[in-house]
């Protein structure tokens, strides 16, 4: 995106509050996270409508196998009953599925709807869905520099020779980071790419995050200067 644009190209959203939500209510946690699937769909169709072209969604992270085996496992059959439900809307609006994160780790059911997912939809251009799953922001470099270094003391070290074994390689970075939940901090979310990313913190928990809030966020992101270290 250039300077000038009042779109963000790139927004990434940390998802918090799907517990504290059912929590408030007397309800347990897995109900939190299933009225937070509907959040997901809310922004991920306003994001396509508003013209922004990558959304990049925080949905577990690798400090997340820390939370109960109850919970984990809830988790990831939520994620794939929603990413069946919702995959036909997905592609008929045009939206590419893509995975960022340490795939190899997940359970065979969950590595099997991500290939499907992202076969589905591979070809699709109007926007792209980043579903960052056991993604965390200090593995992604750690990893980043073991393949810079197999490639050997002859290949330049570079930030665009880097940026290309990070998850979001052929990206651009986000413009707009978003935290719902009331917390101030990154969580190990897109440490690198976030160099220079806008950030907007809310207090509304995340089953609660509705298109209203995010247009008025989207409008408050457009009047930022952003100066990237210059002058204006």
């Amino acid at each position: 995106m250039s300077e000038e644009s009042p779109v963000p190209a790139h927004v990434a959203i940390i998802m918090d509050g799907n517990g504290r939500w059912a929590e408030e209510r007397g309800l347990s946690r897995t109900e939190g996270h299933k009225n937070g699937v509907k959040s997901v769909r809310i922004i991920t169709k306003i994001s396509a409508n508003q013209g922004i072209k990558f959304l990049t969604l925080f949905t577990f992270s690798t400090e997340n196998w820390k939370r109960s085996t109850k919970e984990v496992n809830f988790l990831f059959h939520l994620f794939v009953d929603s990413i069946n439900t919702y995959i036909p809307e997905l592609h008929e609006n045009g939206v590419k599925i893509n995975f960022i994160g340490d795939i190899d780790p997940l359970p065979l059911f969950v590595k099997n709807m991500v290939q499907f997912a992202a076969k589905t939809t591979k070809n699709n251009n109007r926007m792209v869905l980043n579903i960052a799953l056991n993604y965390g922001g200090r593995r992604e470099i750690v990893q980043a520099v073991e393949k810079l270094l197999l490639l050997g003391t002859t290949h330049e070290i570079t930030e665009e020779a880097f940026k290309q074994f990070l998850y979001t390689k052929d990206q651009p970075d986000p413009d707009l980071i978003i935290r719902t939940g009331g917390e101030k901090r990154l969580s190990n979310f897109l440490l690198y790419q976030s160099a220079y990313s806008e950030l907007i913190f809310t207090d509304t928990l995340w089953p609660d995050f509705a298109e209203k809030e995010y247009l008025q966020i989207l409008q408050e992101f457009s009047t930022r200067t952003r100066k990237y270290g210059a002058l204006k």
